[in-house]
C-alpha cells in the first residue's frame, strides 16, 4: 500500500500519526508514504488526479490499485484489515466512544481551527479575514471545554490510557496551529498538559514537524 500525503496538512497528519501509533504497538502495515507537494501544485497534476479526482491528500492506494481518499475511511479500513491492537478499541462501546470523540474533534474543532488558521496567517497566501477568525474562535469554545472536561478524571489521553484516533485527529490540527503561530487553548491547563504528553510520545515525535 501507498499513502500519498503532505506532512503539514491536518488530514494526512492524522493518518500518519495513526500509522505511527500502530507501529509503536508492534504492527508494520507495510505502507509506503509518498509526499505530494501541494505548495507546488502536485496534487492538481494528472498523475494524482487519477488517484484522487478531488485533488486532495491523504490518498491511500490499496494492493489492488484502488484508492481511498477520506482520512477517517482510511483509518477504519486499516482497523478492519489489521484488527489486532487497533486504536478504536475492542468492544462496541469502546469503538463507539472513540468514534464519537473523534467526530466531535474533526467536525467541531479541526474544521474551525483550519478556517481560523487560514483567516489569520494562511500558509497558502489567503488574505486575512478577521471576522471569520473571530467566528471560528468563538465556535471553538464549547468543544474545547468538552475536551477539557474529558481530562478532568486524570486520564493521560483523550480516551484513557491508550492513544486513540481522537488523539491523532486533535494533534494533527494543533500542528497546523503551531505552524501558523496560533494558540486557542486559553486557560485550559488539562488540554495543555495533554498536548505536552502526546507530543512526547515516540509516535508523535516520528511524525510531527512543528
Amino acid at each position: 500500500m501507498k499513502l500519498y500525503m503532505v506532512p503539514l496538512a491536518p488530514n494526512p497528519t492524522k493518518v500518519m500519526l495513526y500509522i505511527a501509533e500502530r507501529a509503536e504497538l508492534g504492527l508494520d502495515m507495510g505502507i509506503e508514504q509518498i509526499v505530494v507537494n501541494t505548495v507546488k501544485g502536485r496534487h492538481k497534476e494528472p498523475a494524482h488526479l487519477v488517484r484522487n479526482p478531488f485533488g486532495t491528500v491523504p490518498t491511500l492506494e490499496l494492493d489492488d490499485g484502488s484508492h481511498l481518499v477520506e482520512s477517517l475511511a482510511i483509518v477504519e479500513y486499516l482497523e478492519d484489515r489489521f484488527p489486532e491492537h487497533g486504536l478504536l478499541g475492542a468492544s462496541p462501546e469502546e469503538r463507539g466512544r472513540a468514534r464519537d470523540v473523534e467526530r466531535i474533534i474533526d467536525l467541531k474543532v479541526a474544521s474551525a481551527m483550519g478556517q481560523y488558521g487560514h483567516a489569520k496567517n494562511s500558509p497558502l497566501g489567503r488574505p486575512p479575514n478577521p471576522e471569520l477568525a473571530a467566528r471560528m474562535e468563538q465556535s471553538l469554545q464549547l468543544p474545547l471545554d468538552y475536551l477539557e472536561s474529558l481530562l478532568s478524571d486524570g486520564r493521560p489521553l483523550l480516551l484513557g490510557e491508550r492513544a486513540s484516533i481522537a488523539d491523532c485527529t486533535l494533534q494533527a490540527s494543533l500542528q497546523f496551529m503551531r505552524f501558523v503561530e496560533a494558540d486557542l487553548f486559553g486557560e485550559r491547563q488539562r488540554l495543555r498538559d495533554w498536548d505536552e504528553r502526546y507530543r512526547a510520545r515516540p509516535a508523535a515525535q516520528s511524525v510531527l514537524r512543528w
